[in-house]
């Protein structure tokens, strides 16, 4: 897979690149600001784009908007972005509309290569990668009353399913069987009065809209 990283620390730059060449991943280019990210990526149509939010000129969100960009232009290319601090807005925002082949994550999460990876793989196969840290943030914010009829289980759920969990990968990660995973999933959709689907990337979508109101 095919990858640009978009990074304006050189350090970090090459930290990933290396990260990335070590799990598999064939770094196609690297840029240090929004501009050539968009410019490197619409030249190489990559399989998959990683960037920083705050990227040059201005430091603030050029590396979001960049990937917005790229996804309107580049529908097909999985688009990463990573971030140094917990920002609930960037999920919502950057999910909006599309789930499949998008991934929010924080940096610390590199240090985990094998997980890291992992997570990179899922999104380049039109999967969906929400950090637990963040998807943990939105549900003790969220506070609707669907949230505070969940039994500790279904919370534990909800929060693997809007990280961009299937129900085996949920089922794995809790001990439970795919067929009792099903059961909470139906049970949670029941509770926050939300649609049944059986499409990940529209559940996660759902779950986001639901916990973003």
């Amino acid at each position: 897979m095919r990858v640009v990283i978009g990074e304006d620390e050189a350090l970090l730059r090459e930290g990933l690149a290396l990260v990335l060449a070590t799990g598999g991943f064939q770094v196609a280019a690297t840029a240090g600001d929004a501009g050539a990210l968009i410019s490197h990526t619409n030249r190489l149509a990559p399989d998959l784009v990683i960037t920083d939010i705050r990227m040059p000129p201005g430091h603030t969100d050029e590396g979001l908007r960049a990937a917005l960009e790229i996804r309107r232009v580049l529908p097909g290319t999985a688009v990463v972005v990573l971030s140094q601090h917990l920002q609930r807005q960037v999920a919502i925002e950057l999910m909006a509309g599309q789930a499949a082949g998008v991934g929010y994550l924080l940096k610390q999460r590199i240090a985990d290569v094998t997980t890291f990876c992992a997570d990179l793989r899922r999104v380049c196969a039109g999967g969906t990668a929400l950090d637990p840290e963040v998807v943990a943030l939105m549900v003790a914010r969220a506070g609707q009353d669907g949230l505070r009829r969940l039994t500790a289980r279904q919370r534990e759920v909800l929060e693997l399913m809007a990280q961009g969990r299937s129900n085996s990968s949920i089922a794995r990660a809790l001990s439970l069987t795919e067929r009792a995973v099903i059961g909470h999933v139906s049970n949670i959709y029941d509770q926050l009065g939300l649609p049944p689907s059986d499409d990940d990337h529209r559940r996660v979508l759902a779950v986001i809209r639901y916990l973003s109101r």
